[in-house]
């Protein structure tokens, strides 16, 4: 027996091999190319690092949210920096009676903190397909527990967390980086740009390009 039989036999895991079953396409070609595995993890914790007010930065994610909907699961958004737009996330496909928003305290010093309670409960919940945070404090440990709630939901967490942020480590198995263009003046969708931080089985300095639907870019 080779070594190459004895890995298959003993199902042992390698970087660079991610089953299609355990990724969700985006709903753009050019971001499933650079994702590990072709799409969005369908479980555990994704770090998108942007500004808060980068409103766009929901088109990167918004046609997988709507396949998670088309499941029956819920999408669960908390703390969100701007509400969310209804006609927006209708135009996209998002079953609307399968969002659920948590609003939390204005208070910064209790807002983080509610912020990963409410989020590890999310991630926990049978029926929740995708918890949504938008987060700036967050310690190592806080963050590792929220990987392992999205482990043992089998959920996918999504954390919006400020570009600085970046430095941080992370028990995140994907990290991005994502920047908004700066509006043509046309009413044209503004095309973001995505850079893999950090990717389990990918290639880390990975970038892409990809512009939102016309019918989608009003948020």
């Amino acid at each position: 027996m080779n070594f190459e039989e004895l890995i298959r036999r003993a199902g042992v895991w390698r970087a660079g091999e991610l089953s299609p079953r355990s990724v969700r396409a985006s709903g753009h070609a050019a971001l499933d190319a650079m994702l590990p595995g072709g799409g969005w993890p369908c479980s555990g914790l994704t770090e998108i690092l942007s500004p808060a007010a980068a409103r766009g930065a929901l088109h990167a994610v918004l046609p997988a949210l709507a396949t998670i909907t088309r499941e029956e699961r819920w999408v669960v958004w908390i703390n969100p920096p701007h509400a969310p737009y209804a006609p927006m996330l209708d135009a996209h496909g998002v079953d609307l009676s399968r969002v659920l928003v948590v609003e939390l305290p204005e208070a910064a010093a209790e807002r983080d903190g509610e912020a990963l309670w409410a989020c590890e409960q999310a991630l926990r919940f049978d029926g929740c397909g995708a918890a949504l945070a938008w987060l700036d404090e967050a310690s190592m440990l806080a963050l590792r527990r929220l990987q392992l709630a999205a482990e043992a939901g089998a959920t996918w967490g999504v954390l919006f967390r400020p570009p600085a942020r970046a430095r941080q480590a992370s028990p995140a198995p994907l990290r991005v980086a994502l920047e908004v263009s700066p509006a043509a003046g046309d009413g044209s969708p503004r095309p973001l740009e995505l850079t893999v931080l950090k990717a389990r089985g990918g290639r880390s300095g990975a970038r892409c390009r990809i512009v939102p639907a016309e019918a989608t870019c009003h948020a």
